[in-house]
């Protein structure tokens, strides 16, 4: 890529905003808050809630695999018509309106609750990998890193921001019925911060994608299900994206879990204290920040297969912590003669785990779009969408059925597993022959 054709400083910043605006939907309604009001207040089957855990989880995988049949031929049709941008604008849409919607649901509305998550969650997904799709087109494969670090890093902050107005409006940890006149804020606050916030988007990137003239007979669903088997067909040419997308199916598997899960593992296993959830969300958004911010720089200097890898142990390490917090609490003080509390061991397990959280996802996106042509970056990164939304059917409906079998705590062992399988395909990865295949087929 030329330097006459990389994006300004405001494009990218631009395009780092969307990340920005969207972490208010994930952090605030997928991990932070509305997952505790629909298990404890919309389904309230008290005391394990594994009703309204297994609810959220099925909730969550439908959506999931909406998008995991419809997002790789979006990606071919986007590409041939040019119109990142709309898809963009329209799935950014759908994501405001339906989770604004969330204010009618009342306490026993499961139903209708899940409709509207399942369509929210459906929007947020589309708009995740459209606007990744912009990646390999912002500026050189050295750059990619920086860029993504960049952009996932400002996410956080968005969380972070998001959050903190949400939790000041419904009073945090009080999920009750009695506060429901304030839980049900969540939904139109959210969708008010995902609303301005990404404005940015829309006002500064551009759309660099020529659109394509139709052929005679044609359209536009044929041409993208002709793109889509045509990509297929040449898979064998990009083995290194297949390789990572493998590999992270099973991170992703294991991220899902966590990302949907941990606050609820939090509230029902450690029985943190308000305070101490307002500190753990404040924690892993710095944290996260900080890791995908830093993560950029160090993968564009020490590779990005190595950075990857490390990210995934980090994980596997965590998971265990989870775990045995309890356990290690009790060593802890019994060797230091001290009396924390697990939830403080939580903590500081939460400070690791946002490390992990920010790195591992920014990571494999700048690879993704390293090893993508500019003129399939949206099939390549409709698969990768394609990809996450399989492993998070797997990862939620896993979580959802053991925890209610053998309950949440020893549910949650099997993200070390995916994490570690994850681990061990991810070493066969290529990153100097991704980039070359990615060279090669640019311009078909």
């Amino acid at each position: 890529m030329t330097m006459a054709n990389r994006a300004s400083r405001r494009e990218l910043f631009g395009w780092a905003m969307f990340d920005f605006a969207n972490s208010s939907y994930t952090t605030v309604i997928i991990t932070i808050v509305f997952c505790n009001v629909f298990s404890s207040v919309i389904v309230g089957d008290g005391p394990e809630f594994r009703l309204g855990n297994l609810l959220w989880s099925v909730s969550l995988s439908i959506s999931y695999l909406m998008v995991l049949v419809s997002s790789p031929l979006l990606g071919a049709i986007m590409d041939f018509t040019g119109a990142k941008k709309r898809f963009l604008f329209m799935s950014w849409l759908l994501t405001v309106f339906t989770t604004a919607a969330l204010y009618f649901v009342r306490p026993g509305l499961i139903i209708p609750c899940m409709i509207l998550i399942i369509i929210s969650n459906i929007g947020f997904s589309y708009s995740e990998a459209f606007v990744s799709s912009f990646l390999p087109g912002l500026g050189s494969p050295e750059d990619m890193g920086k860029i993504s670090g960049f952009a996932w890093g400002l996410g956080y902050f968005g969380g972070l921001a998001s959050t903190a107005i949400v939790i000041f409006i419904i009073h945090a940890g009080v999920y009750t019925i009695d506060n429901y006149a304030n839980l049900r804020m969540v939904g139109p606050v959210t969708a008010l911060f995902f609303l301005v916030t990404a404005i940015p988007t829309f006002l500064w990137v551009k759309e660099r994608t020529r659109p394509k003239v139709l052929p005679d007979g044609e359209t536009y669903y044929s041409i993208g299900i002709k793109r889509l088997k045509q990509t297929v067909m040449e898979i064998q040419s990009f083995r290194d994206l297949v390789i990572l997308l493998s590999s992270f199916f099973f991170a992703y598997a294991g991220l899902s879990i966590v990302i949907c899960f941990a606050f609820i593992y939090g509230d029902q296993i450690v029985k943190w204290s308000g305070t101490t959830q307002t500190l753990m969300f404040v924690i892993t958004q710095i944290t996260a920040a900080c890791g995908a911010f830093l993560i950029g720089i160090i993968q564009d200097k020490w590779g990005a297969k190595k950075t990857f890898i490390l990210t995934l142990i980090i994980w596997f390490t965590v998971i265990i912590l989870i775990y045995r917090v309890i356990e290690i609490t009790d060593i802890i003080n019994r060797i230091c003669s001290t009396s924390f509390k697990a939830e403080h061991m939580f903590l500081v397990t939460g400070s690791i785990a946002g490390i992990g959280l920010g790195s591992t996802q920014s990571s494999c996106r700048a690879m993704v779009g390293m090893f993508s042509p500019v003129t399939k970056a949206g099939e390549f990164f409709g698969m990768w969408s394609f990809s996450n939304r399989l492993a998070a059917i797997l990862g939620l409906m896993s979580i959802g059925l053991l925890q209610s079998l053998f309950g949440l705590k020893n549910a949650i062992l099997i993200c070390s597993i995916f994490f570690l399988i994850s681990v061990i395909i991810a070493f066969f990865v290529n990153e100097e022959r991704g980039k070359r295949s990615a060279i090669e087929h640019e311009g078909e």
